[in-house]
């Protein structure tokens, strides 16, 4: 057995691993799924908004936060990140109109993330609980109500919820939706084993002694939201999610703003995974599952594109040449006896790993989906193009972000 056939196998079974993981904790929580998160006790709350150029979007997320049906929501801190645009003077206006909206300018922008502007608006927080969302995101009115209960469990430190995307009229849009349903039922799965790997943006509560605890966001993280997460559970933190928790957000809708959004999701969390490189196989799940599963996902990414390049090449290569001594000799490009019909192992063994990875992306959507309103369900094409071709693009965007890491271009 060659030394490539080994390593197909090595990654196969660990492919089988991690999925069948999943599944088994699926299957065993899926009646949890949609657990609550309410509360008796009303906590004191603060939603900070970092925003910048957001003019056409900032307004809307005021109103969508100020409609809130979670009565201990005291104040909506948003932060203008010293934008260029009108988006102070939007502020401005629905601070005047809404007595709990506090308008807060940044006066410079030092380093073009977010961080810095969710960490200013931090400093004006006086309440139990600090929370965050995008200037482009929009929770649904019941959304903070079904994530609050979740800190009557002192060993709470945060909560996430489920995001979807609304703006699904473009093709690349429509792959993202799918993308995020994915995406959410995978972090309610990696919940039910203490190992939610990151709070996102658009809408996240944490307890602020937490918080505080961490020293808020890491300035120099392109993705502060994974960053602040690993550091809760390093601190032995509790993470937890709520899928009844809805949240839409704005994704790009051009391949050249996706690519430069999926560079900094990726180099950022390279820089975190060097940050705790140290904690792995110690500090609990970030240790022993967290790390370890992000970067055998990477490893298999990167080693299944080199793969599929190198079978395809080689392939195409003999092809070429048998073909091109065919002609020369005038003889049979392709006789009925060389055609094999007959499956080899590890055709069988990638075929069942697509089938359960075709279970597993259907029953996400399945649950991910639930609750939405005004929206029609995802066309079998656009899944398909999802597997087949949206996913092939991971692999590339991850080697640039190498590469980008290793240049240290951490510009936003």
């Amino acid at each position: 057995m060659d030394l490539l056939t080994i390593t197909y196998l090595l990654f196969t079974f660990l492919g089988f691993y991690y999925l069948s993981i999943f599944i088994l904790i699926y299957l065993q929580n899926k009646r949890y799924m949609f657990e609550s998160f309410e509360s008796d006790k009303e906590y004191s709350l603060s939603i900070v908004i970092p925003c910048f150029n957001g003019e056409d979007v900032i307004e809307e997320t005021i109103e969508n936060l100020v409609k809130s049906d979670y009565k201990g929501l005291k104040k909506i801190i948003v932060v203008d990140h010293a934008s260029t645009d009108n988006s102070y003077e939007v502020i401005k206006k629905c601070a005047e109109k809404y007595s709990n909206v506090v308008a807060i300018r940044k006066p410079k922008n030092l380093t073009g993330l977010s961080a810095e502007a969710k960490n200013y608006g931090a400093r004006f927080v006086k309440t139990e609980l600090i929370g965050f969302t995008d200037d482009d995101s929009y929770p649904s009115k019941d959304s903070i109500s079904k994530m609050i209960g979740a800190f009557d469990d002192e060993k709470v430190g945060a909560i996430t919820s489920r995001v979807l995307v609304r703006n699904r009229e473009k093709f690349l849009a429509k792959v993202q939706s799918i993308e995020y349903k994915i995406i959410a039922f995978t972090r309610k799965l990696f919940g039910f084993v203490d190992s939610i790997y990151v709070t996102n943006g658009p809408l996240s509560i944490y307890r602020k002694k937490a918080f505080d605890e961490v020293g808020g966001f890491d300035e120099k993280n392109l993705t502060e939201d994974i960053e602040l997460t690993w550091h809760l559970i390093h601190n032995n933190w509790k993470v937890h999610m709520s899928l009844n928790s809805i949240v839409y957000t704005k994704v790009p809708e051009k391949f050249k703003d996706w690519l430069k959004q999926r560079l900094r999701w990726n180099v950022g969390g390279i820089q975190t995974l060097v940050k705790y490189k140290k904690t792995i196989f110690k500090r609990g799940m970030l240790g022993m599952f967290i790390i370890p599963y992000f970067a055998f996902a990477w490893t298999l990414a990167i080693f299944g594109l080199c793969l599929l390049t190198y079978r395809v090449s080689k392939y195409l290569f003999v092809k070429y040449l048998a073909a091109s001594y065919s002609i020369e000799i005038q003889t049979a490009i392709l006789r009925f006896n060389e055609i094999n019909l007959s499956p080899s192992v590890l055709f069988l063994f990638g075929l069942t790993l697509l089938g359960l990875g075709i279970f597993y992306n259907l029953t996400a959507l399945s649950h991910s989906g639930k609750n939405e309103k005004g929206f029609k369900k995802e066309g079998i094409f656009n899944i398909m193009i999802y597997m087949f071709v949206y996913l092939l693009l991971y692999p590339v965007v991850l080697i640039t972000s190498i590469y980008k890491f290793l240049r240290k271009d951490f510009k936003w």
